[in-house]
């Protein structure tokens, strides 16, 4: 054992209480159980336990409300069981004491291992909801980073500090991409948080999607589906404060979450059952501040400490870009990737719809030479999307439009590198697209009237 695992076993051992505060149960109303003989010594967003009677397991859960001599517990399972004059205990505010030997683990929200194996605590608790760096002190947004993918070495460039939106439908092929950025982007640690994942696709996540490769500098944070809806919220929350302890440390962290929608699910359960009135489409009003507020606390760091560039995953019914989590989250990220349904269908992945997607690092991020090529790959593209009805069903004659005639010759191979790797790094990444525009701006490609192009190499989606 090592001088960091000793110091946060002291640590743990020093916070250990010999008295606490003690209420007991008045009355269980649906999934909150009242408290009697606490409201003095509780604070709303304290963990408290429930010492049940000889046979049954122990509860913990949550202060919602305090209301005269009483607090309002929601626990982490069901009330079954539960009885009038049952012991509740006060343990004060959830904390997380993050530790380097984390790295390569898989936890639970509130630093529980769960792949079978001890996890020692750091010797620093830090709070779930830490403030984020101070505005005016923050760094502007660093260099372009070298993702593995040559439409984000391109054409959607991230860079360091960058915070990104990621918005599909089920089944589109997310999942696989972030997993593609955690093996492959430019980082010096990838904090991943699953929120309301199946048990079965956790582990088949970290075995196989993920791998050896992508595991060796990643910690895994997840709260299944089965969890309760305050492990599910806790669950991004915990991982940026893994995420906010390894930059504090000065590395470059990239931080992932899969799915911001279902971390606004679980805070709508929780927003509920504290007596908050839905308001957004079933939304809480807080549900804009709890987005806004773990978005914020990502991005550049503050003098010596690093950075934390975040995918932030949002699952939209129905490609429905304007409902309530997509329009908040979308105003307040550096740019938003839009995977399309169609695109995946006919067999590109990642399936990303350029032409609805931003990157707000442009144009800083790339040279005048770069912006000139992004920009006549764009109206190529637009091109090509405007009349793509008329060009598959034969309406188009070949030399009517030559920008249109450009397009079409261009399409298959811009269609092949959006979803091509780009393994050798962002230049060779943007040399090899310099070279399919000459080649299309020579006149050679396909002709006008080509019904599809071959489906691009790559992975299926999940």
């Amino acid at each position: 054992m090592d001088r960091t695992e000793i110091s946060g076993l002291r640590a743990q051992i020093s916070s250990l209480h010999a008295v606490r505060a003690m209420g007991r149960v008045r009355s269980v109303d649906g999934t909150v159980i009242w408290v009697r003989g606490l409201a003095r010594n509780a604070s709303i967003g304290d963990r408290v336990r429930l010492l049940r009677r000889a046979g049954l397991p122990l509860l913990e859960g949550e202060v919602l409300r305090i209301r005269d001599e009483e607090i309002a517990m929601l626990p982490d399972s069901g009330v079954d069981g539960v009885a009038q004059g049952d012991r509740v205990a006060v343990l004060g505010p959830p904390t997380l004491a993050p530790c380097d030997s984390w790295i390569g683990r898989v936890i639970d929200p509130y630093g529980q291992p769960i792949d079978g194996f001890p996890l020692v605590p750091g010797s620093r608790r830090r709070p779930f909801r830490a403030a984020p760096p101070p505005a005016a002190q923050r760094r502007p947004l660093g260099g372009r980073l070298a993702t593995g993918l040559a439409v984000f070495d391109t054409l959607l460039p991230i860079v360091r500090g960058q915070r990104i939106g990621l918005f599909a439908g089920s089944g589109v092929g997310k999942s696989r991409l972030l997993a593609q950025l955690a093996r492959g982007m430019q980082a010096d640690i990838v904090v991943l948080a699953l929120v309301g994942e199946r048990g079965r696709e956790v582990s088949e996540f970290v075995a196989n999607v993920l791998g050896p490769e992508g595991m060796a500098r990643a910690v895994v944070v997840a709260a299944t589906s089965d969890r309760s809806p305050l492990e599910r919220r806790r669950c991004p929350q915990a991982a940026m404060t893994i995420a906010e302890h390894f930059r504090d440390q000065g590395a470059h962290v990239l931080y992932l979450a899969d799915s911001i929608t279902r971390f606004a699910e679980a805070h709508r359960e929780v927003a509920i059952a504290s007596g908050e009135m839905p308001a957004l489409r079933g939304f809480p009003p807080s549900t804009a501040h709890q987005i806004m507020t773990l978005a914020e606390r990502a991005g550049p760091g503050i003098r010596d400490t690093g950075d934390i560039t975040a995918v932030f995953s949002v699952l939209v019914a129905g490609s429905d870009m304007d409902e309530p989590v997509a329009d908040i989250l979308r105003g307040v990220l550096d740019g938003h990737v839009v995977l399309d349904r169609q695109i995946a269908e006919r067999g590109r992945f990642p399936a990303i719809d350029l032409l609805r997607s931003v990157s707000r690092s442009l144009p800083e991020a790339a040279s005048e030479d770069e912006n000139v090529l992004i920009g006549q790959v764009r109206r190529l593209l637009g091109a090509y999307a405007r009349s793509e009805t008329m060009i598959r069903a034969g309406l188009y004659r070949d030399g009517t439009d030559p920008l249109l005639d450009q397009a079409i010759r261009a399409w298959p191979e811009l269609e092949q590198f959006l979803g091509d790797s780009a393994p050798a790094g962002v230049e060779n990444a943007f040399s090899r697209l310099k070279l399919l525009m000459r080649r299309v701006s020579a006149g050679s490609g396909t002709a006008a009237g080509t019904p599809a192009p071959r489906p691009a190499r790559n992975s299926s989606a999940i």
